[in-house]
């Protein structure tokens, strides 16, 4: 059959195919001739590096769930004082990148940190050997840092499915007099664990992707391997072949949170939950949730986040340079160029599926969004391979011309960082403007094109009026992530050219973090944004 929409159809492909590519690129490299470096590799290393990743997976995870599971049933079920204020501040957190946390309480627990100073002014040791201390610089502390950051996907899932249980459950448990540890322990956690187990697939997948925690803490991850691999040994096959192996085990996880959610459809009740049935603790207890609660704000955010306003008050003047207001300016122009573009892309491939409404229109939205299970380290290598040879092309090309060589205008350039940042962090941009248009009645286009509006006009006078929020929250969102994003960036950066992100990660690396803490803290804000726009929507929504 004919397309009624031929321009609609052929920019909706085009985009989600240059969208997929570099994952692809990554399988057809893998797949490729054997790597002499890969088999060393194998041979000597890439267990330690597979076992010390999935240590880190299911440490994180594991530390996740034991922060975020108490935080999130205690909001939805129970009455505290101050809960308001509670039920946002526990995400806070994720704004607030891991390899900074991960410096700070290096600076912090080290042999020559505060705490330990401390501790020996006390008992009077003299030298380590007077007493043992916990290393933070493992994998144990690793798992810690990054799971201080990552709680609150788990505390947002669980917390909405505690809320969204059968009330009659709950009370019935109460006239059995379940206290409350078993009305958690054998109704609300089996309930809930659909919506556990997408939490921790996402607490997993930001782990497998995480390059500035593990390489502070010097564990030797696939994210390190692949790194190493490009940049110190310059063997972009043997990178590609690693990238593969870490795509293959996000597919995995992917294909479990596909799985629990169909589980949630199936046997998830979906009975409001009203304010009668919440217990009201005192006492100890009281005592104790709050602890919890504020002791989870407290370490993941409001300390650290104070030691670096402490070094930006005393390290202002060394600061705030013309390179620091030049990486921001750099950070604000691929950002905002990343938004833009994701926000166009949005717009095409959400609208061609909507005029046409056929099954196969849906493929370029969900090639559009492959990207962002893909790790910043992974994508940047996918990125690589195309990019490069298409510099080849164009320089073979003009040569061929006689009219000489443009050099590396693709994968030299911040055409590079924007293309990677689109692929990355279009979903989100998909995501939000696919709501935003479901909301409009199909009752509207029918008018539209009975008044004789072609599909061009009917965007622009119709559709993009009404669904402009939804496009600012997106371009909003990816322009935040693209902000903080440090893994594609360290990889995929020009020459001389830094962000916010790579210039913090430079100066901490360095043990300098005091120089870096003005960055840092613009990062932290920028980050909350997002938190407040998930924030207010909760609330909304309950």
């Amino acid at each position: 059959m004919k397309d009624k929409y031929p321009l609609w159809q052929t920019s909706g492909w085009t985009f989600g195919m240059l969208l997929v590519i570099p994952i692809l690129a990554i399988f057809y490299t893998a797949l490729g001739a054997s790597d002499q470096l890969f088999s060393h590799l194998m041979d000597t290393v890439m267990g330690t590096y597979t076992l010390n990743t999935l240590g880190l997976v299911f440490g994180t995870s594991l530390l996740a769930a034991v922060f975020g599971l108490p935080a999130a049933w205690l909001m939805a079920m129970c009455r505290l004082p101050g809960e308001k204020w509670l039920q946002w501040a526990l995400v806070l957190p994720l704004a607030m990148p891991g390899y900074i946390i991960g410096y700070i309480y290096t600076d912090w627990l080290d042999y020559a940190g505060p705490v330990q100073i401390l501790l020996r002014d006390w008992f009077g040791w003299q030298s380590y050997q007077d007493y043992w201390f916990p290393d933070i610089r493992t994998l144990g502390g690793a798992c810690l840092v990054l799971a201080l950051v990552l709680y609150p996907y788990i505390y947002l899932l669980a917390r909405t499915a505690f809320m969204e249980q059968s009330a009659s459950l709950l009370q019935s448990a109460r006239l059995l007099r379940c206290s409350p540890l078993e009305s958690f322990r054998r109704i609300s956690l089996p309930l809930a664990r659909p919506s556990i187990a997408v939490g921790l697939s996402l607490v997993a997948m930001e782990t497998l992707g995480d390059f500035g925690t593990v390489s502070y803490f010097a564990v030797h991850s696939l994210t390190t391997a692949v790194y190493d691999t490009w940049l110190g040994y310059s063997n972009l096959n043997a990178a590609a072949k690693i990238s593969a192996l870490m795509l293959l085990a996000i597919f995995l996880l992917i294909s479990a949170e596909r799985f629990s959610r169909r589980r949630q459809k199936l046997f998830q009740q979906h009975n409001g939950l009203n304010e009668d049935v919440r217990y009201t603790l005192s006492g100890w207890k009281k005592v104790m949730a709050l602890v919890w609660c504020w002791g989870l704000i407290g370490f993941a955010f409001v300390l650290p986040l104070l030691q670096l306003m402490y070094y930006a008050w005393h390290y202002f003047a060394q600061s705030w340079t013309a390179e620091f207001r030049d990486y921001t300016l750099n950070s604000l122009m691929v950002s905002v160029s990343a938004a833009l573009l994701a926000v166009l892309v949005a717009l095409l491939v959400n609208f061609y599926n909507r005029l046409d409404g056929r099954p196969a229109s849906l493929a370029p939205m969900r090639m559009s969004a492959m990207g962002y299970a893909v790790p910043g380290t992974v994508l940047a290598i996918g990125v690589m391979i195309p990019l490069t040879s298409a510099d080849h092309l164009l320089n073979d090309f003009t040569r061929a011309m006689d009219w000489g060589r443009p050099g590396l205008v693709f994968s030299g350039t911040m055409f590079a960082m924007i293309f990677a940042f689109v692929v990355r962090f279009g979903a989100v941009a998909v995501g939000s403007v696919e709501s935003s248009l479901a909301k409009i009645s199909p009752s509207l286009d029918m008018a539209a094109k009975t008044m004789g509006c072609a599909s061009v006009s009917m965007l622009r006078r119709v559709h993009l009026p009404l669904i402009r929020r939804g496009c600012l929250i997106a371009g909003l969102l990816v322009f935040i992530e693209s902000m903080k994003e440090l893994n594609a960036a360290l990889l995929l950066r020009p020459f001389n050219f830094e962000t916010l992100a790579t210039y913090v990660f430079n100066y901490a690396s360095d043990e300098q973090l005091e120089l870096a803490a003005l960055p840092a803290i613009l990062l932290v804000l920028v980050g909350l944004i997002p938190l407040v726009v998930i924030n207010r929507s909760l609330e909304q929504s309950h």
